[in-house]
């Protein structure tokens, strides 16, 4: 069998959507992909508690819903503030930098958040058209304190990007009532879904700017030739990728069910127990904790263990996880804990992970470190 997927993103995609993504394809201008299409767009607003909010869904990566966001908000004049708790924060800083449009960046330790502080200091020394915060960066586990930031940002005439690829769904995100102007996403983190589809979802503030300039530098990033279209998917501009809207439809239904408040309070759990599984078992925490996420976690290993070597030996026991990125790589795992994932799937992880200690000569109490994890969950 194939290893369950415990990488932050993506996520191991059940199979009801999998049955979904494997229906015959059909035309990308019919009224059944139009029913899918508008289903999922509806419930886009409703992840984000908006009720204004214009969402688009297209062929695409978590990075493209990046661009997209950028290049119609931000004009050739306008100066970007990104505020970056690491290696996701710096791509919006290198997107901005591509597109020759001028950007600072306040950087902040990885490991942890820019504080809304310093955000206020920035916005009273300098004038910013567009402010961009990654609200999850799945480098380093950091969650950005974005309530806050909405407060500092309360009244300032300006754009307000959240990059919400690894926190959308598994973390609240109140467009309306934060004042977020954009939210980008993707369908392979907290959604479960296949891979392919980038999300904005766009304030009638940051609409309203993008139909200020007089153009954009894109064709198909430009959301005014989407517009059309998300509101009747029937017509055409670009050929949807099908099936994984399709597959993105199950996986919004399966959403729809449970409840925005049960999938906020179930990711937390999630974090919490696997967590308490890992901390048993003698590993660490990279990330602060005032900033843990809760969609992943970014795990500090024992003295004495290879990280190459035990990513291979917990390969081989039925759990992938990924390396670390940049400053942390080779000292620590991250594990991503979101979507569908179940709690039987976390204790199982758990367990793993001591028998893969075990294997490797460092002997730990599996049992117990399995018993601290289903205590979350038991309340």
């Amino acid at each position: 069998m194939d290893p369950l997927l415990l990488i932050p993103g993506p996520s191991p995609v059940v199979p009801r959507i999998l049955q979904a993504l494997g229906r015959p394809t059909i035309s990308h201008t019919s009224a059944g992909l139009a029913a899918d299409f508008r289903e999922a767009l509806d419930f886009l607003k409703t992840c984000v508690f908006t009720t204004a909010g214009e969402p688009f869904l297209f062929a695409g990566s978590g990075t493209l819903a990046m661009e997209v966001a950028l290049l119609n908000v931000a004009g050739k004049n306008d100066r970007i503030l990104v505020l970056s708790q690491g290696y996701f924060g710096d791509r919006m800083a290198a997107i901005a930098e591509a597109f020759g449009l001028a950007c600072d960046v306040i950087r902040s330790p990885w490991g942890r958040a820019v504080g809304a502080a310093e955000l206020r200091t920035a916005l009273d020394s300098r004038r910013y058209e567009v402010v961009s915060v990654t609200h999850v960066d799945t480098g380093t586990g950091a969650a950005a304190p974005i309530r806050a930031y909405a407060d500092a940002l309360a009244g300032r005439d300006l754009i307000w990007i959240v990059d919400g690829v690894c926190a959308t769904g598994g973390l609240e995100e109140r467009m309306d009532d934060w004042g977020i102007d954009v939210i980008l996403t993707a369908a392979q983190k907290c959604f479960g879904a296949p891979p392919g589809l980038a999300v904005d979802i766009f304030s009638p503030r940051a609409m309203t700017k993008r139909r200020s300039l007089a153009s954009v530098p894109a064709y198909y990033s430009d959301i005014l030739r989407w517009l059309p279209i998300m509101h009747d998917p029937r017509k055409y501009f670009s050929t949807h990728a099908v099936n994984e809207i399709r597959a993105f439809a199950e996986a919004a239904r399966i959403m729809a069910a449970d409840g925005m408040p049960e999938r906020l309070h179930r990711q937390e759990l999630l974090a919490r127990a696997v967590r308490a599984g890992f901390l048993s078992l003698g590993f660490g925490l990279f990330t602060e904790e005032e900033f843990l996420a809760p969609t992943l976690s970014v795990v500090r290993y024992p003295e004495g263990i290879d990280d190459a070597a035990f990513r291979a030996k917990y390969l081989e026991a039925g759990y992938a996880v990924a390396g670390g990125l940049g400053e942390t790589a080779g000292r620590v795992f991250r594990m991503g804990h979101m979507g569908n994932l179940t709690p039987e799937e976390v204790l199982g992880a758990v367990r793993g992970l001591g028998e893969t200690l075990n294997a490797l000569g460092l002997k730990s109490d599996t049992e117990a470190a399995v018993s601290a994890a289903n205590a979350v969950f038991k309340g």
